[in-house]
């Protein structure tokens, strides 16, 4: 397993304790799920005054990817952001468990990622806030960038950039088809 969606989300919604504390959480879950010895990285960009934050891209190696029944999601990057094998059937978690999508109850298939489609993160002038503050904020007025796993809804069919949380809590996103999930991989 080099890919999975997060079971569970950090329980206090956008606020995941920055990278390191997004990082510990793939982690935690993938040594639970039966993956020891790798280097897990949350696929979450950040944002910064000023200049280009740290893109989710650059912080996940270089592949490849397989989910936690061994299908392959992505062979490399290019494949990962241009035309990946990352469906609703595929999209499992840690526990090789599928996550709830568009039309089960509930709805989970809003994943953080604070990322534009190819995975880089926002530029400075691009207004407003994309990662609910750079993933330590659980306030109702912050903005998480979310894909959806199972690419349905709205109209965007895109598993990393689909739209804007209507806040960082955790009622926030619950409420707009999410948990406070994220994606994580295998970074070696």
């Amino acid at each position: 397993m080099g890919f999975f969606i997060t079971s569970v989300g950090s329980g206090q919604g956008g606020n995941l304790g920055g990278l390191d504390g997004a990082d510990a959480h793939c982690k935690k879950l993938a040594e639970a799920g039966g993956s020891t010895g790798r280097t897990w990285r949350a696929y979450l960009s950040t944002q910064e005054d000023g200049k280009r934050g740290i893109s989710a891209r650059d912080r996940i190696g270089n592949g490849p990817w397989y989910n936690a029944t061994g299908e392959l999601i992505a062979s490399d990057l290019d494949n990962l952001h241009i035309s990946p094998n990352l469906v609703a059937r595929t999209a499992l978690n840690e526990n090789g468990k599928r996550v709830n999508g568009r039309g089960d109850n509930p709805n989970r298939h809003d994943i953080l990622t604070g990322s534009m489609e190819d995975g880089t993160a926002y530029f400075p002038w691009e207004k407003g806030d994309h990662t609910c503050n750079n993933w330590t904020s659980s306030a109702s007025d912050g903005s998480g960038q979310v894909g959806h796993h199972d690419r349905h809804g709205g109209g965007n069919t895109s598993w990393n950039s689909a739209h804007g949380s209507r806040g960082c809590g955790q009622a926030d996103l619950e409420k707009t088809g999410g948990a406070g999930l994220f994606y994580c991989f295998a970074a070696d």
